[in-house]
C-alpha cells in the first residue's frame, strides 16, 4: 500500500459515495428519484456512524411528509420498539433502487443482501413518488435546486 491504509481507503471509498455531505451534524439531505423526477424527501437525516445509527428513528411517534432516515452502509433494518410504520427503499453502492418495502410496521425485521444502503421513509412515501426497483435517486443539500 502506497501512504494509504486500509482503513484510510474504505473511509475514502465511503465518502465517495454519500457524495456531497452536509457540514453540520444536524443539517439535512434531499432525495430525488432521478428516473421519475420525484422528489423522495427535502429532510433526510444520514446515519452513517455509531450513536445515529443505533438510535435511527426510535422514540420517534412518526415522520412527516418529506423526512426520511438515510442509514449507509446497511443490508436490514428492524422497527422493534418503533411507534409506526414506515416505507423502505434499498440501495445498492451506485444508488440504485434494489428493493422496496412499502408500510413495514412495528416489531419487523426487512433486509436485502443486494443493498449497501436504506432508506427509511413515511408510509405511503413510495406509492406517492411511483419508485420502482432500477430507478436512480440522486442525494443533494437542501439548497441545492434540482429540475423535478
Amino acid at each position: 500500500m502506497t501512504g494509504m491504509t486500509r482503513t484510510t481507503k474504505r473511509t475514502s471509498s465511503l465518502l465517495g459515495f454519500l457524495g456531497p455531505r452536509p457540514q453540520k451534524p444536524d443539517e439535512l439531505m434531499r432525495v430525488v428519484n432521478q428516473t421519475r423526477q420525484r422528489e423522495i424527501g427535502a429532510r433526510i437525516a444520514i446515519a452513517d456512524h455509531g450513536p445515529r445509527r443505533r438510535k435511527g428513528l426510535l422514540g420517534r411517534n412518526g415522520l412527516d411528509e418529506g423526512e426520511g432516515l438515510w442509514i449507509v452502509p446497511c443490508e436490514a433494518v428492524h422497527t422493534f420498539g418503533m411507534r409506526f410504520a414506515i416505507d423502505l427503499i434499498y440501495l445498492d453502492r451506485r444508488k440504485r433502487v434494489v428493493k422496496i418495502r412499502h408500510r413495514v410496521g412495528p416489531s419487523r425485521i426487512s433486509g436485502s443482501l443486494r443493498a449497501h444502503s436504506i432508506l427509511e421513509l413515511p408510509p405511503g412515501t413510495v406509492a406517492a413518488t411511483g419508485t420502482q426497483p432500477g430507478d436512480h435517486l440522486e442525494f443533494h443539500s437542501p439548497e441545492t435546486p434540482t429540475a423535478c
